[in-house]
């Protein structure tokens, strides 16, 4: 049995190097292959993974000509590993890599897709905590994600589910909701999570945003549902009050109209529409790029060790 292991690196050059390192210990007895991909880095990380892919043929290096995001990094590493199975690690040591074998012996063990690592104690600072538990709420409502699941970057997938995810050639992937999109044979191993040893977190709200945002408009229609089911309401709510007044107004004709009550409706309604019309923008601007082919990512630079494995 053959293990992938794809590293994701932004900015890593002060971990990347402690990190592959501490992989090679773990699996050298073993088939592996190491696939960092680097999502245009601002630091040394480029010439870092270069070199350290060059010093070792079971070690491949992908740099991208920009940053990309993580999912797209990600997605592109899953096009290059040969493995049955391939462990996602991130490259700032919170993801022990000795945990990758707690991931496998439960896939084998249960037969399952995809296992995801959860944590007793996440290391994360707390916006960050409090962002994934949103992503896991929306994820439960958008996506049916099983509720004992629970979506960590940390994982491992096995071959058959990468072949599917990797048929995705839209501009924005997001790896969880195309692997829910194929298989619900789904497991989860409770594993240890580190303080992240140099640097901060390069998850800022906007990139938050911004994967959220992928999650909503790219994999689930329940957004125009929720506000198609709101409108009805809306309308409903118009025709009580509708009926309301009129009955006041037969009853008591010489009743005041009420200026505050008409500017409320008239604020309200139209917020609403303006909402709409943009959710309604976002679903067609990410189709326009989509169909106007914005790529996943474009390749700077590669260590392969052998040509036939070019993309």
């Amino acid at each position: 049995m053959k293990i992938s292991i794809i590293i994701p690196v932004y900015n890593g050059a002060d971990s990347i190097s402690d990190v592959v390192a501490s992989v090679v210990k773990e699996f050298e007895k073993s088939e592996y292959e190491i696939v960092m991909v680097n999502d245009g880095s601002k630091d040394n990380s480029e010439k870092i993974c270069e070199k350290i892919a060059l010093s070792n043929k079971n070690i491949k290096f992908i740099s991208l000509r920009k940053n990309f995001g993580e999912h797209n990094a990600v997605i592109c590493g899953l096009n290059y590993v040969t493995g049955d199975y391939a462990a996602i690690i991130d490259d700032d040591f919170q993801n022990p890599p000795e945990e990758i074998k707690k991931l496998l012996a439960t896939a084998l063990e249960g037969n399952y897709d995809v296992v995801f690592s959860k944590y007793d104690d996440k290391k994360h600072n707390l916006f960050r905590n409090i962002g994934s538990k949103i992503n896991d709420k929306a994820a439960n409502a958008l996506l049916k994600k099983p509720k004992n699941i629970y979506l960590s970057s940390f994982k491992l997938i096995n071959i058959a589910v990468i072949k599917e995810i990797i048929k995705y050639k839209g501009p924005f992937p997001y790896i969880d909701g195309l692997i829910l999109r194929v298989t619900n044979n789904l497991g989860s191993v409770l594993v240890n999570h580190n303080e992240r040893i140099t640097g901060k977190s390069n998850y800022t709200l906007k990139k938050l945003i911004s994967l959220y945002f992928n999650m909503f408009f790219n994999f689930s229609v329940k957004p125009l549902r929720l506000f198609t089911i709101s409108g009805f309401i809306i309308f409903l709510i118009g025709i009580i009050f509708s009926i309301t007044f009129l009955i006041e107004k037969l009853l008591y004709p010489d009743i005041a109209t009420g200026w505050t009550s008409i500017i409320i409706a008239i604020i309200t309604l139209s917020g609403f529409q303006i909402i709409f019309l943009g959710l309604i923008g976002e679903y067609l601007g990410k189709q326009y790029l989509d169909q106007n082919a914005t790529p996943q990512w474009v390749i700077k630079n590669e260590v392969l060790h052998n040509e036939n494995e070019a993309k």
